[in-house]
């Protein structure tokens, strides 16, 4: 095998990173009453000790009307020292530990988010399903300062990155996208204006980070995913923007949860899995995934390194560094993208499957391959049950696997 710079350390700001490996943040479904678990914990130490230079513990909110699941993080004081012994498991292990921050938006509910919901322009999310207040803009200060507050919980709890949501159709995203921002004030019409308040979520983020001195990346959208959605020639533009906010790297990634959202990720998604674990409360919507899921879920055939074609136009217009995610399952796979200039990798899929494929993937050769195949049972279940690997399962009923099988 050639030279790799895989497993050489690479200088993220100020953190410095033993190998060129993260854990994306990809939601894991392990927390509880917005707080995190044991289950959370075993999950990223496990990552850690399988060899990743940094693990991502995914989507925390920046306040309590971001969140869109009982199961995901609030980043508050409340949960400072649970969150502490997380992080100092994970350096125990020698890894670095980020957080993903961000709001969803109109992604939520009332009795989740404990107010109305809202985002970039007043409508309906089908999504969710539920009814959105458009933001007034004394809200958009208070939530950007939210962001900033945030990355002090984050470092009071012993992280050494923040990882800032700014894709995927979530709050920053919702601004950003001419899909869902309607507004006729400064925030709304034309880029500048609609990339105003992530310019104040960002501004409030950097000066935290710079006082603390914590590595801050962006997960950005190169395109949404479909028509009248923010496309790639805009998405430039906006990665040109949070350049010249300092960040430290860019995580070029795609897809609209709320209208597009296997375009994330890739795959035939199995909606009879996605149906069977919603709870029962969700009945209503039970019933809709299982009769009309594969009509209104967009599919996509999956490729390894499915976002590379377009990938590389950002690495032809930004000098800063850039993470590349998106399907990686291989060592070939990971060499051709490091080969074409990213500086580090981003895996998920591949580390739900086998948390040690990192170190496999040192020990072995250009042919190591995890075990994951695309199958997305871990996708299907991640919004109602922890994320896992359906070949790591023992209770899977035999109903999702005949249907896993068609998907192989």
């Amino acid at each position: 095998m050639k030279d790799s710079i895989l497993f050489t350390p690479f200088q993220l700001g100020p953190l410095t990173l033993r190998n060129r490996t993260i854990r994306s943040a990809a939601f894991e479904s392990m927390g509880k009453d917005f707080g995190p678990t044991q289950a959370l914990k075993d999950y990223h130490v496990s990552v850690a000790r399988g060899g990743v230079g940094m693990t991502t513990l995914a989507y925390a909110a920046v306040n309590r009307g971001g969140i869109s699941f009982n199961s995901q993080l609030w980043l508050r004081d409340a949960i400072i020292d649970p969150l502490r012994d997380i992080t100092d498991a994970i350096h125990a292990e020698g890894a670095a530990v980020g957080i993903q921050i961000g709001h969803c938006g109109n992604m939520t509910h009332w009795f989740t988010a404990g107010k109305f919901p809202v985002g970039a322009s007043t409508g309906f999310n089908l999504y969710s399903p539920t009814f959105v207040r458009g933001l007034r803009k004394k809200e958009c200060r208070e939530i950007a300062r939210d962001f900033g507050d945030a990355v002090r919980v984050a470092h009071e709890a012993g992280f050494d990155e923040v990882e800032v949501h700014v894709g995927h159709g979530y709050l920053i995203s919702q601004f950003l996208s001419p899909y869902t921002n309607h507004r006729h004030d400064e925030f709304g019409g034309s880029l500048q204006n609609r990339m105003r308040f992530m310019d104040m979520c960002l501004d409030e983020v950097m000066e935290q980070a710079t006082r603390y001195r914590m590595a801050v990346v962006a997960k950005h959208n190169m395109e949404d995913g479909f028509k009248g959605g923010l496309e790639i020639p805009e998405s430039i533009e906006v990665a040109k923007q949070i350049e010249r906010h300092g960040l430290h790297a860019i995580v070029l990634s795609s897809g609209f949860v709320s209208k597009a959202p296997m375009a994330v990720m890739r795959g035939r998604i199995p909606t009879g899995a996605m149906a069977y674990y919603m709870p029962m409360k969700s009945l209503p919507q039970k019933l809709v995934i299982r009769m009309f899921g594969n009509w209104m879920i967009k599919q996509y055939d999956y490729e390894e390194c499915f976002f590379l074609e377009n990938a590389r136009k950002f690495r032809k217009e930004l000098q800063m560094p850039l993470i590349y995610v998106g399907g990686l399952i291989s060592r070939e796979g990971i060499e051709r993208v490091l080969d074409e200039g990213f500086e580090l990798v981003q895996m998920a899929r591949a580390l739900v499957n086998d948390p040690e494929f990192v170190n496999k993937l040192h020990a072995g050769d250009m042919d190591t391959r995890s075990g994951c195949d695309h199958r997305m049972y871990c996708i299907a279940r991640m919004y109602s049950d922890r994320m896992v690997c359906c070949h790591n399962c023992n209770d899977v009923p035999e109903c999702i696997w005949k249907e896993l099988r068609k998907l192989k």
